[in-house]
């Protein structure tokens, strides 16, 4: 209130009442933060205590209008003086008095009046003569800039309406603040609710305002958009919700997730609406400050606007991993998981309740059901109030049995989504090679049916069904890199067998009564290298594992290297092709006299591993037989006996002619492998001496590498012997029926004739790489533990004699061809697995009150009441002490009329109650296995009512008969009555247009059909 003169103020009551009523206001009134007072100039009031203490209304001191000019710099700007002094240049006045000092004297033209507000600074309350004085100016435009004066007590808020009054932003407009110091560091104003003292404005700061773009962004992050069109971003204008979210790497779960949220519409009309800012809950513990909320109106402001074909969302990205920190980085992760997070997250940053009461959860003791449900969805809501809660959360009851006093424990919890287990088969398909006794049989794949918690006995079970071979006379092994990862024994269970372990399964000799005892014999095919590696101090040949490793039952006086070289050419007939008599495979070999040095050579030729081996010891955790089961070992390698590693040749051809000896008959073959040795023909025993015979002593290094990096030693030179070496020449000799009359095989140089073996026998570790020393008794290998030997080929007689293509050819059993029943499970059976009893854990017991212990109760959920949009998650991915894996069943959800109505414990639904009748809005997908795999999602668009396929930044139009795959990972359904009509006519698709993308964001190279999905190895 403004008075011009005296004249035109109120007519004021005797001087007497006026100094009464003025002084008592100011004895009275106290400081309370927030109160408005007044500035008024000393002199004035002083004059005006003077004239009302005469108690003459004529008297020369009257003060007349109320007049502030000496407190003013200027009285253009009306700014204060500096360092005024209360009580020496102005004195303080509650609101009350200055209205009636206003009303009684007026108030100097053109002056404000100086109201000032109380503030609550730390520990005191203080009148703020000194309001914050800060410069104010557009994003925009920051050339413009105004300024404006705001007490330490208001909101930012009112700096804001000011901002928008002062720059005319247009009304409805969505605003944020950024502070500005001195030091050219912005900072946002996140909360407008907080007051200017607690975001620490002071005078001199900038706040700058920017405005949202119409495409959804903000001016100042802009750069984080990426454009995929050739023109400019700006000429888009597609379809609202179609659009695609960029794969930063390994985040297919991440946008699998957003994009079935973004297609929910009560949630994302919610963010679109910008009803978010007035619940943005900064004070919340339990919250993210309000970031994963604003993060995320971002992406769905950004997606809804119509003007991307694909959005990058790094900024939320960002945030989720700084709240979240196992989503940091760029591993793959469950898209499940990531939304049970991002509904917590902003759940609790939207939730209206700013201050949690405790409340003490009370069990039912007997009470109705409708009491407690009632009761604990009010507990639930006194604590928990958002738009999440709103549209998301439902009620199931939990009943909880104790197995000893039977006391029976009910509350009702609420829930998010459900997570529904899927029936698991209590058997399992296994594909195995069956390699018969017979070395001319091929391997035989076949597909078995065990049970998921049997025994390796039970596999050799199913097998002798198919084969008529007997269990006993079945081993079990697993084939990694041509050697044996693990021998399985027959007690062990078969769930340490993965589904991508490459299993054969040998047979083995029948064991006689009177018979000898067998041992299990490891053979792994090497091939020696071209070249030596001088480099390494050593002097042995590199060798590198090939073909197929083999099982042989073999007995115990059968172990000399005469016997097993002749009982490997006929296990390996198949396709290792005996010499023609016609063929040369004579060698000249010159004995040397000097044992000394040859057996020096001898000592430094099995000196132990060289680094080489240990480096490819750590290749594959040692595969020892006795080695506990592990998941994880073979993840990235196949072995060659299936057709994924080295594809094997076409099983459905006919098989070619074998060359030479390959086409006579078993015994005709034996007959011709046997005398390969022999240095006399009328023999049956191969008499083979020196350098390549198979009956030199087995300690003796040929090589200790078997990867195809360099050989770390060299092997022994043909014309090099040993004593040990020289003394089975002279026993061949003495054995031999025509020895040499003259021959004395003492210290002499001599030169000899003999035939040349194809291959030497070496015993080496499980790994195939290093050598171990003589068996017992002349035996090529050692009994005392699971003895491994290695068949050393050189290059040349490898390709002469081994025939890689018929190694590696195998012949797939009837029971490959039967096509795999797909298991289909229909998803109310998945509802009802979740409602049925079940019996706790004992990771996870239950504390009975009555038997004052944990108990292994039964426990029993039962759904009590549905949400808005319900999330149905299907637990595809199996975790026990033993296995792991991912369950493919197809579960046969409907895309509408989705029932519940028989599965609510809560029958007699009241007139107000919501039926329980859902539509499908969203899937979530998850193609691949347990360690790897691809997210996308099917959507139907709320404002057009078609369904998109969403793979990363591509969007293509859908079909219906689509959506059902088993792939379908979680399931959101919107209930009927809720659900709005289309407000667009859907798009004129075409049968072809399923396969052309939505919103044109890839080219016409880009022409694969919806379904079709480039798996990323995550």
């Amino acid at each position: 209130m403004t008075a011009n003169s005296r004249c035109s103020a109120a007519k004021p009551p005797g001087l007497e009442t006026q100094r009464r009523e003025i002084e008592s206001l100011l004895r009275e009134c106290e400081l309370r933060a927030g109160d408005s007072w007044y500035v008024v100039e000393h002199r004035w009031f002083e004059q005006w205590k003077e004239f009302v203490e005469t108690g003459d209304q004529n008297s020369s001191s009257f003060p007349g209008q109320i007049d502030n000019t000496e407190l003013f710099e200027d009285l253009d700007s009306y700014h204060l003086k500096e360092r005024l002094v209360e009580n020496e240049d102005f004195v303080l006045v509650p609101a009350e008095a200055w209205h009636k000092l206003l009303a009684w004297y007026g108030m100097v033209d053109g002056q404000p009046p100086l109201e000032r507000k109380v503030v609550d600074l730390p520990s005191t309350l203080k009148v703020e003569v000194y309001p914050v004085e800060i410069f104010l100016c557009l994003h925009s435009n920051m050339e413009n800039v105004t300024t404006a004066q705001f007490s330490r007590a208001d909101n930012i808020q009112s700096i804001q309406r000011a901002m928008c009054q002062a720059f005319s932003v247009p009304p409805g407009s969505e605003c944020r603040l950024w502070m500005k110091s001195s030091d050219s560091n912005c900072e946002r104003l996140r909360n407008i609710h907080v007051s200017v003292l607690d975001a620490c404005l002071s005078s001199g700061m900038t706040v700058i305002m920017e405005t949202r773009n119409a495409d959804g962004t903000w001016p100042s992050s802009r750069p984080q958009i990426m454009r995929n069109s050739v023109e400019d971003q700006d000429s888009y204008r597609g379809q609202p919700g179609v659009c695609g979210l960029t794969n930063l790497g390994n985040t297919c779960f991440m946008n699998s997730a957003l994009q079935c949220l973004s297609n929910t519409p009560p949630l994302t009309e919610y963010f679109l609406q910008s009803s978010y800012l007035e619940e943005l809950n900064f004070t919340n513990p339990l919250g993210m400050k309000g970031e994963i909320a604003e993060a995320y109106a971002d992406v769905i402001k950004q997606m809804w606007s119509g003007r991307h074909y694909s959005v990058v969302p790094r900024v939320f990205k960002t945030k989720v991993g700084h709240f979240a920190s196992q989503f940091l980085g760029y591993q793959q992760h469950d898209s499940q998981e990531l939304l049970s997070f991002l509904l917590d997250g902003l759940h609790e940053d939207l939730n209206r309740v700013k201050n949690k009461e405790y409340i003490e959860l009370r069990d039912a003791d007997g009470r109705p059901d409708q009491e407690v449900a009632e009761e604990a969805w009010r507990n639930h809501r006194r604590r928990n109030d958002s738009v999440i809660v709103d549209t998301f959360h439902g009620l199931f009851k939990s009943t909880l049995v104790c197995p000893e006093c039977h006391k029976v424990s009910v509350t009702f919890d609420p829930f998010c989504y459900l997570s529904v287990p899927l029936p698991v088969s209590k058997e399992r398909v296994m594909e195995v090679f069956f390699v018969s006794l017979d070395p001319y049989a091929k391997p035989v794949q076949h597909r078995v049916v065990v049970p998921k918690a049997g025994k390796v006995s039970d596999l050799c079970s199913a097998l002798s069904e198919m084969t008529n071979v007997p269990p006993t006379q079945m081993v079990v092994a697993d084939v990694f890199n041509h050697r044996f990862y693990k021998i399985y024994t027959t007690d062990e269970s078969l769930s340490c067998i993965l589904d991508r372990d490459d299993i054969f399964v040998y047979e083995l000799s029948e064991l006689k009564e009177q018979q000898e005892e067998q041992v299990l014999l490891a053979l792994y095919l090497r091939e020696r290298s071209h070249y030596r590696d001088y480099g390494s101090g050593s002097s042995s040949y590199g060798t590198s594992l090939f073909g197929h490793p083999l099982l042989l039952g073999v007995p115990r006086s059968s172990c000399s290297q005469e016997a097993l070289y002749n009982l490997f050419l006929q296990r390996l007939a198949r396709y290792v092709r005996p010499p023609d008599p016609s063929e040369e495979l004579e060698e000249e070999e010159e004995e040397e006299e000097e044992d000394d040095d040859e057996e020096e050579l001898y000592k430094t030729q099995t000196n132990g591993i060289s680094d080489d081996e240990q480096q490819e010891d750590a290749e594959k955790a040692g595969p020892s037989q006795t080695e506990p089961c592990s998941g994880d070992t073979s993840a990235n390698s196949q072995s060659d006996g299936t057709d994924t590693a080295e594809p094997l040749p076409d099983l459905n051809h006919t098989q070619p002619s074998l060359e030479h000896g390959d086409t006579e008959t078993k015994n005709g073959s034996q007959n011709q492998t046997e005398p390969l040795c022999d240095t006399n023909t009328n023999t049956n025993t191969p008499n083979c001496t020196d350098g390549a015979s198979p009956c030199r002593d087995s300690s003796r290094t040929t090589d200790t590498e078997t990867s195809s990096e360099p050989p770390a030693e060299e092997t022994l030179q043909p014309n090099e012997t040993t004593e040990e070496e020289r003394e089975e020449d002279k026993q061949e000799e003495a054995c031999s029926p025509s020895p040499p009359a003259n021959e004395q095989p003492a210290k002499r140089r001599a030169v000899r004739k003999r035939r040349k073996c194809l291959f030497t026998i070496q015993a080496v570790n499980s790994n195939g790489t290093t050598e171990r020393g003589m068996g017992e008794g002349g035996s090529a290998v050692s009994f005392s533990s699971q003895p491994y030997v290695a068949i050393d080929w050189d290059p040349e007689m490898k390709k002469r004699f081994y025939n890689e293509n018929e190694a590696e050819k195998y012949v797939k059993h009837a029971s490959m061809e039967v096509p795999q029943q797909q298991t289909t499970v229909q998803l109310q059976e998945c509802i009802e697995l979740f409602t049925t009893v079940e019996t706790l854990e004992e990771e996870n017991p239950w504390y009975c009150p009555v038997c004052k212990k944990h108990q292994l109760a039964t426990k029993k959920l039962d759904l009590w009441s549905l949400p808005e949009v319900l999330i149905i998650h299907l637990k595809r991915f199996s975790y026990t002490k033993f296995t792991r894996e991912k369950l493919d069943s197809i579960v046969d959800f409907p895309l509408r009329d989705l029932d519940f109505s028989g599965c609510l414990l809560r029958k007699n639904l009241s007139s107000g109650e919501p039926p329980s009748r859902y539509d499908l809005i969203a899937v979530s997908n998850h193609y691949g296995g347990l360690r790897d795999g691809h997210y996308t999602s099917y959507a139907k668009n709320k404002d057009n009512g078609q369904w998109y396929y969403f793979d990363d930044s591509k969007v293509t139009y859908a079909r219906e008969d689509q959506i059902v795959t088993n792939a379908a990972y979680v399931l959101f359904y919107h209930r009927q009555d809720k659900i709005r009509k289309p407000t667009l006519p859907a798009p004129n698709t075409s049968p072809a247009s399923s396969t052309q993308p939505a919103n044109d964001i890839t080219s016409c190279k880009d022409d694969g059909a919806a379904s079709y999905v480039t798996m990323e190895t995550d």
